[in-house]
């Protein structure tokens, strides 16, 4: 019993490593990533849909993303998510496809880029601590009723502590990363 918990208890931790990654990703980092975008819902023909299920992302350059909608008529919805999307970031048509230039970071905008990486990196931390938490308490649970002895949870504990600090130091190495990246001119 203990094993399979532990078993989960990796698996929660590494897909809370995993959502961190994807969510910082969508912080822009004076590069042009099509992963900035992930987050623009478009309103078409009444249904809120992804723009990356509606349109192909790319990156053709250092400062720009090209947006080629599947239907050349949502280009208009599609220019108004991206401005609502409130991304900082201003698209341009030409009636088949969409540029959006990446202007360059100013000091101040990659000082708050940096505060908003450690937010997540914060709110990351949060949540792989909380599953550290609930891990223990089903194991004092099991010690409780009789299906652990206090040795063997000390050991568990021990295992999810180092499970624990190992997550933590790779959201710190990922945080550390981007910031980098962000600071980089």
């Amino acid at each position: 019993m203990p094993e399979s918990l532990m078993k989960e208890t990796r698996e929660q931790m590494d897909e809370a490593v995993s959502a961190f990654t994807r969510q910082l990703a969508t912080v822009r980092a004076g590069r042009a990533n099509p992963a900035i975008l992930d987050g623009v819902k478009v309103d078409y023909y009444g249904a809120v849909v992804p723009l990356n299920q509606l349109a192909t992302i790319s990156a053709p350059e250092a400062r720009m993303l090209v947006i080629t909608p599947f239907d050349k008529s949502s280009i208009n919805d599609i220019e108004k998510a991206i401005q609502k999307a409130d991304l900082g970031l201003s698209p341009s048509s030409d009636g088949n496809i969409i540029r959006i230039n990446i202007p360059a970071l100013n000091e101040q905008r990659r000082k708050d880029l940096s505060k908003i990486v450690k937010k997540y990196t914060e709110e990351a931390k949060v949540q792989v601590r909380n599953i550290r938490r609930e891990t223990n308490d089903q194991l004092k649970k099991l010690e409780k009723d009789g299906d652990l002895t206090e040795d063997d949870l000390r050991s568990y504990q021990d295992q999810v502590q180092k499970e624990t600090d190992k997550h933590v130091g790779e959201m710190d190495k990922i945080a550390k990363n981007k910031e980098e990246e962000i600071m980089e001119v």
